[in-house]
């Protein structure tokens, strides 16, 4: 029997456990990126495990995240994170160099390779044929540190593409098809894989863009082929010695198939406040539109900008329009102002934004009060942009320029443009200097705002605490944890930022908590959707979180809440959510003797007895025991 892609990587890398699906399997990590939002904890973390130097081939520390230096904070990040990555043998991509996905697929992704980021957009990667996966800082920085990461081996999912793009529809449109059909959840434990003849149509750049959105199915990574398509695009790069053929076995066996006629595509939109509510542009015409936005990881690539900049030239954007643009990186940005591109942009009267993830992340660019603002990122989650009351909807950058031009969203085949012929250059401009080496000799410099990282004690065998907060179903980490300009800069001390843990749902939450010491949270499914980031988990086990009881999680979610020693427990009856109150005291006995011999455990409230479960592997259980991932790995 065949291998898959997927499956050929891991094989490759494969450190214990085997190719069963839903065995637990750890595999070797190859490289790491981080982001300041997620790594300065991540490096704080590296440090306590007192290894001298990373051990990975390739790991990179990048500034994409918190660029706006409205006080001391963010800078004193970006100063220790460039210090800590010298000293430990971590490159460093300096702020303006651009978003940490873009870069990496530019100058450092390899096909066959695994790449494990603190950033749940890393299956960008994916674009290129490299094993890309997002998860929390503490996984990363075991990686670093020369340790396998852990993970349930994944079931197979073949996305088979036929045809060609029509002229106008892009990328963008082929991930909103897919989470249209599969949805928000459909990915939870899968990779998806995608093969056929429409996949040689694709660009790296376009690949990518469907990649990156993987993340919003909740899958652990999306892989495409590595063909002739991402060597021509490694040889633009300078790095055609990085280049190796990889493409599923004939007679490789998935799990589930679908397909999809690229021919039949049309453009698309996911309408607030989820990516998976996808509408086709053609109905949406009479919407009126405040803001367009085009950038972030997902679609600000060379032929993006390129793509808009023919879109735009010689024509000036709504007057009621608001447009920013924001290039992936420098190399983008290098590229499209020597060509002239740029100054198409800027005469049609769109802002130019820094080479950063900025709006996408809430970090600047909120919409007016109650306005529409239309997108080229990958999630619009209700209050990510900064404004609450705000309609996000995704995009791609073909239908944000023509929504741009005509003031309503617009299907961009109505402008009735010549088709654009995009031809990937023979040669990108290749500038890596604000990528610094290592230098072990550096001091690491760190600002009164850099906190170390609390631990939890060891779990016991008895578990009691109030219902601190119920709540429903694809519960986001932006909910648990909110991302903004007033947030974002306190990643590096948990004190601080715990105190807005479920702000936006609960303002009281935090202050409640550490009143009561602590207690339990419950959900609905999917519970902990969305970013990779550890603060979700971190800040309430700061608060004294011991258990989350759910119907489902999503996968880092739930890998977080067992690495800082948070019970993530699901309901045997799924109707025994309704039995539970917000403010009831519920007791959980036996837990030790229960995790040790794999058994469902059992909770208790006046008298109302609920039976509990637990996917976890016999490492997750060890680790819940010893109380997070700080302490088991200190043991070892």
């Amino acid at each position: 029997m065949g291998l898959t892609v997927a499956e050929k990587i891991i094989a490759k890398h494969l450190v214990d456990g085997r190719l069963e699906r839903g065995a637990p399997i750890a595999i070797r990590i190859d490289q790491t990126l981080t982001q300041d939002a997620t790594g300065t904890m991540a490096y704080l973390q590296f440090e306590a495990m007192t290894v001298p130097q990373v051990k990975t081939d390739l790991s990179v520390s990048y500034v994409d995240h918190n660029t706006l230096q409205n006080d001391f904070m963010n800078m004193d990040d970006h100063r220790y994170l460039q210090s800590v990555a010298a000293k430990y043998g971590v490159k460093f991509s300096r702020p303006g160099n651009g978003i940490c996905h873009q870069v990496h697929l530019e100058r450092f992704g390899q096909p066959g390779t695994t790449l494990l980021g603190s950033d749940s957009h890393t299956p960008t990667g994916g674009g290129l044929g490299q094993l890309a996966i997002g998860a929390g800082g503490l996984d990363v920085a075991c990686a670093m540190a020369g340790q396998p990461f852990y993970l349930t081996m994944p079931q197979i999912v073949k996305i088979h593409l036929t045809g060609h793009l029509p002229p106008f529809v892009s990328a963008k449109d082929i991930i909103l098809a897919v989470l249209r059909q599969l949805t928000v959840k459909g990915g939870v434990g899968k990779i998806i894989e995608y093969s056929g003849d429409g996949v040689r149509t694709l660009s790296v750049p376009e690949r990518a863009t469907i990649a990156n959105m993987g993340a919003e199915l909740g899958a652990t990574t999306s892989v495409f082929p590595s063909d002739a398509e991402t060597q021509n695009f490694l040889q633009a790069q300078g790095r055609a010695a990085d280049w190796q053929e990889l493409c599923a076995d004939r007679d490789a066996v998935y799990d589930q198939e679908f397909s999809l006629n690229l021919s039949d595509l049309e453009p698309l939109v996911a309408c607030p406040h989820m990516p998976d509510l996808v509408q086709k542009a053609a109905e949406l015409a009479d919407l009126k539109v405040d803001q367009v936005l085009i950038g972030s990881c997902t679609n600000s690539s060379y032929k993006d900008l390129m793509t808009i900049a023919y879109m735009l030239k010689g024509k000036k954007i709504h007057p009621q329009i608001s447009l920013g643009i924001a290039p992936g990186s420098k190399q983008v940005l290098a590229m499209i102002a020597a060509n002239g591109a740029l100054s198409h942009l800027v005469a049609a009267g769109a802002r130019i934004l820094e080479s950063a993830c900025g709006f996408c992340i809430g970090m600047g660019q909120a919409p007016n009060s109650g306005g529409v603002s239309v997108r080229t990122n990958n999630r619009n989650f209700q209050g990510r942009s900064g404004t609450k009351d705000a309609g996000i909807y995704l995009v791609s950058p073909e239908t944000a320029a023509a929504t741009a031009l005509c003031g309503r969203l617009t299907d961009p085949r109505t402008l009735n443009l010549a088709p654009y012929e995009f031809e990937l250059p023979r040669q990108f401009t290749i500038d890596d200097s604000l990528v610094l080496e290592p230098n072990p000799q550096t001091e690491i410099i760190r600002g009164p705002n850099i906190q170390p990282c609390p631990k939890r004690e060891a779990l016991t065998e008895t578990l009691a605490g109030e219902v601190l907060l119920k709540i429903g179903d694809n519960i986001t980490t932006d909910d648990i944890m909110p991302a903004g300009a007033k947030v974002l800069p306190l990643r590096s001390n948990v004190p601080a930022i715990a105190n807005f843990v479920f702000a936006s749902l609960d303002p009281t939450f935090a202050k409640r908590a550490l009143e009561k010491k602590g207690g339990l949270i419950v959900g609905g499914e999917n519970y902990g959707q969305g970013s990779s980031r550890e603060h979700a988990a971190l800040a309430p086990m700061y608060l004294g979180v011991q258990a989350v009881i759910a119907k489902s999680f999503a996968r880092i979610h739930k890998a977080n809440l067992v690495n800082f020693g948070i019970l993530p427990l699901t309901f045997t009856d799924p109707a025994d959510y309704d039995k539970i109150t917000q403010g009831a005291v519920w007791k959980i006995t036996n837990i030790l003797a229960r995790l040790k011999t794999n058994e469902n455990l059992s909770a208790e409230s006046n008298g109302q007895k609920i039976t509990l479960a637990y996917d976890l592997s016999d490492r997750d259980r060890e680790i819940l025991r010893a109380g997070g991932m700080l302490n088991f790995v200190s043991k070892l």
